[in-house]
């Protein structure tokens, strides 16, 4: 019987991790001997990240929760070692670790796990920024640096970790699990009330994200940003659902307009429902960028790099850098129809989870 530790820190892991274990339990059903134990970190609390959120992705309940809470990064780093050394001694060793993306519960568990001789698969490996101002970017480097097993999601991801040194044997070009769980409940997206309240109709609206320090750390720079954005986005709507960390400054510069609506978090079937029906996006957010890519929703990524590199090559994605100047010639490209249509990457086919769980059966 193969034991995997499935670790999950954020929102976003759980999207990635969701049909890794649809595909276990399928393994299983089918008589595999295979088992997970699904790990919460406690990295992040978030009121969305309740009971609601797992019943909408159909997640069970972690089987742990290690509760790290906040502080700083190495707090954090700190509580999550701590808390998985102490299950992983206290409760048995499962036979591999995997650990999803790149928040810190995954790097923290990675090493946890490596020093007492349990194996490590990370999910997403081998994609880089090249910008280490970047929590996540040493994150990726260090997991990538003592990981096993690299499941990659792109061609870029693959030399990426060629260039590294590590060897084409531990490298599995399978996809994109967050697609897999897009896919999946796509035909269950759900209108969210702003959508009748605003009276919001497909293609007539603009969906916007922030929460990047680069963005919204700089009161003037964000005012400017939100302002530039509003001013040439012709007689549309702007919904921009506020993330915890940006509504702290936004309360402090005092923007508003008629045609600006911000909006609490919204969860997975909402949001994606607003994605999916919108004239574009506008975001500073990794994952957004893919789901607008297999969606086909032009993408404006308000950012000096991307970890996506296939986003901008093959989708529907561009990065426009952090200046506000970038923004009306993106626009006015937008609005006269010249905006690239964009093709879905190889592999994000919505199967990626099982192709994952039959290469760790083979391995393991």
């Amino acid at each position: 019987m193969v034991h995997v530790d499935l670790i999950a820190g954020a929102r976003p892991n759980f999207m990635k991790i969701s049909p890794i274990i649809d595909a276990i339990k399928a393994a299983s059903g089918d008589g595999k001997a295979i088992t997970f134990r699904l790990i919460h970190t406690g990295q992040h609390y978030d009121k969305n990240m309740s009971g609601s959120f797992f019943e909408q992705l159909g997640i069970p309940e972690p089987d742990v929760n290690l509760g790290a809470g906040g502080g700083t990064q190495a707090e954090q780093t700190a509580a999550i070692m701590i808390g998985y050394e102490k299950l992983l001694m206290e409760s048995g060793k499962p036979d591999l670790c995997l650990v999803v993306g790149d928040v810190t519960s995954t790097m923290a568990c990675a090493i946890t796990a490596q020093k007492l001789h349990v194996k490590v698969a990370h999910v997403e490996a081998g994609i880089r920024s090249g910008d280490w101002s970047m929590p996540e970017e040493i994150n990726r480097m260090v997991t990538d640096s003592i990981t096993n097993y690299f499941f990659t999601t792109s061609e870029v991801a693959n030399q990426n970790l060629r260039d590294a040194g590590i060897g084409g044997e531990r490298i599995f070009y399978v996809g994109n699990t967050m697609i897999d769980t897009l896919l999946k409940h796509r035909p269950r997206f759900q209108q969210p009330e702003v959508w009748s309240e605003l009276g919001l109709e497909d293609g007539k609206y603009l969906v916007m994200t922030l929460h990047r320090p680069a963005n919204v750390d700089q009161e003037e720079k964000l005012k400017d940003l939100i302002q530039k954005i509003v001013d040439h986005t012709l007689d549309l709507p702007l919904v921009f659902p506020v993330h915890p960390r940006t509504k702290k400054m936004l309360q402090n510069i005092g923007i508003s307009h008629e045609r600006l609506h911000m909006i609490d978090p919204l969860g997975y079937l909402e949001f994606n429902y607003l994605v999916e029906k919108a004239k574009a996006v506008v975001t500073d957010s990794g994952g957004i960028t893919e789901e607008t890519t297999v969606m086909g929703i032009p993408c404006m990524t308000l950012r000096d790099n991307t970890e996506r590199p296939e986003t901008i090559t093959q989708g529907t994605n561009e990065l426009l850098g952090t200046d506000p100047k970038a923004i009306p010639p993106a626009m006015e490209k937008l609005f006269s129809g010249n905006w690239k249509t964009g093709k879905v990457p190889h592999l994000w086919d919505g199967q990626t989870a099982k192709r994952i769980v039959e290469i760790l059966l083979e391995k393991l």
